[in-house]
């Protein structure tokens, strides 16, 4: 069977799916799911601002306000979903494309911002928001997300209302990656309280999901001795009640669970890159008919659970945060040269405390040649 043949199969295995990309509502026996009107008004809210600030700051890009920026359209459903089921706690280990986990998690977007406009070193703290720093290298997450569960079963909370667990998110070319295996091996082998939270998007940059597995992301887990299970990406209700049995499972002992979110890239892999190179026209296009806010939007409306003017004031607001942000990215200032040696380590640390003597020294050179 050639790759392009692989590319027209539907994804195997079970999909679960409880809102069809019509906005109709279907139950799993697996994975029910109870949500008051307000909870869904609340979903779709979250999934309309982050897709505002998302968008906003490609804007932002294409004007030279940020140096890049790795969209997460046509992901929000995936990372609203299983940001919802988190508990205070859990503590999250994200890739770079996380901005949806981080607006559930409390962290000002602004803050993502100044990341990307090289005005900050990530900016918030993870203990403050069980939200860790963004991770550019490929995969090295997933380890610190294992570590970290490991601890958390050393604690011995696991079980009590107290408990927490660890979720690592990762995109699809990252399961190539040798620490994700070992990742896997380690949770596995430790029965550690942690979610792997795959977001299949279909392209690892300009790489499609067949040149990464020749069979369904999730049923990797199986042979490294966990469960896995492939849930529709693009359905915020699926990715709400898989992930919370995800951590439920762990928090109560019972070990490491594989998510697979299936779903799409809308956007470029990043501000840098030209999808159009590598990927047809026709895709982009059957995927907009599973698109997770639209399927949400025709749910509120199918069931009378939202009328045209919420649906008005969240468009409203979603600009609104969207000019705000403009204007507090634009104004963010210039960081203090010497900023860059806090927070490195817990405490002093001889070599750097002589690197930055030796810099601020420097520093005053210019000072002095002023004078």
């Amino acid at each position: 069977m050639t790759i392009d043949s692989m590319r027209d199969r539907p994804p195997e295995g079970g999909l679960v799916q409880l809102l069809t990309p019509e906005g109709e509502r279907v139950e799993h026996p697996d994975y029910p799911l109870d949500l008051s009107a307000e909870d869904v008004r609340g979903l779709y809210r979250d999934l309309v601002l982050v897709r505002a600030i998302d968008r906003e700051a490609v804007a932002l890009t294409r004007q030279g306000e940020l140096g890049l920026w790795a969209s997460l359209l046509g992901q929000e459903a995936a990372q609203i979903g299983s940001g919802r089921a988190l508990t205070a706690q859990d503590m999250v280990f994200p890739t770079y494309r996380e901005h949806g986990v981080a607006y559930c998690r409390g962290v000002d977007p602004l803050k993502l911002l100044g990341m990307f406009r090289g005005v900050n070193h990530a900016g918030w703290d993870p203990a403050e928001h069980g939200f860790h720093l963004y991770t550019i290298v490929i995969g090295s997450q997933t380890l610190h997300a294992a570590g970290y569960a490991m601890g958390i079963q050393r604690d011995g909370l696991l079980g009590t209302p107290n408990a927490g667990a660890a979720i690592a998110y990762f995109g699809d070319g990252a399961t190539s990656q040798g620490d994700v295996n070992e990742a896997f091996v380690f949770a596995s082998v430790f029965n550690a309280p942690v979610v792997f939270f795959c977001q299949n998007n279909q392209w690892a940059i300009s790489e499609p999901l067949e040149r990464q597995s020749r069979i369904p992301l999730y049923r990797r887990a199986q042979g490294f001795g966990f469960p896995g299970v492939r849930v529709d990406g693009n359905d915020v209700f699926a990715c709400l009640a898989v992930t919370r049995r995800a951590l439920e499972n762990a928090r109560t002992g019972q070990g490491p669970t594989l998510v697979e979110a299936y779903t799409y890239r809308m956007g470029a892999h990043t501000t840098t890159d030209d999808p159009t190179r590598y990927r047809l026209r026709t895709d982009e296009e059957a995927w907009k008919l599973k698109d997770p806010i639209e399927r949400v939007r025709a749910y509120l409306r199918r069931s009378g659970l939202a009328d045209d003017a919420f649906l008005a004031s969240v468009e409203a607001e979603g600009k609104d945060i969207a000019a705000d942000l403009r204007t507090r990215c634009r104004a963010l200032p210039d960081p203090r040269p010497e900023a860059i040696f806090e927070n490195v380590y817990a405490a002093p640390h001889a070599l750097m405390t002589e690197e930055q003597e030796a810099f601020a020294a420097y520093l005053a050179s210019f000072e002095e040649e002023v004078a």
